[in-house]
């Protein structure tokens, strides 16, 4: 069974292909590969702290009332 993602462990997976981007240590049929991973991981991210922000936002809302 597959353990659902994270966010903590997405944003580490993204500072790892960072990191290999940085110190040039892809091939070059792996750096698109790698691309694409890192712009999922980041949509993956960017929802879940949008999503997250609507969450607080509405519980801090209905504690008002």
């Amino acid at each position: 069974m597959a353990k659902e993602q994270t966010y903590e462990t997405a944003l580490a997976r993204l500072e790892e292909i960072v990191e290999s981007f940085e110190q040039n240590t892809l091939e070059l049929d792996e750096l698109s590969v790698r691309l694409k991973e890192a712009q999922k991981l980041l949509k993956f991210c960017k929802d879940k702290l949008v999503k997250t922000d609507a969450d607080v936002k509405k519980i801090l809302a209905d504690g008002k009332e």
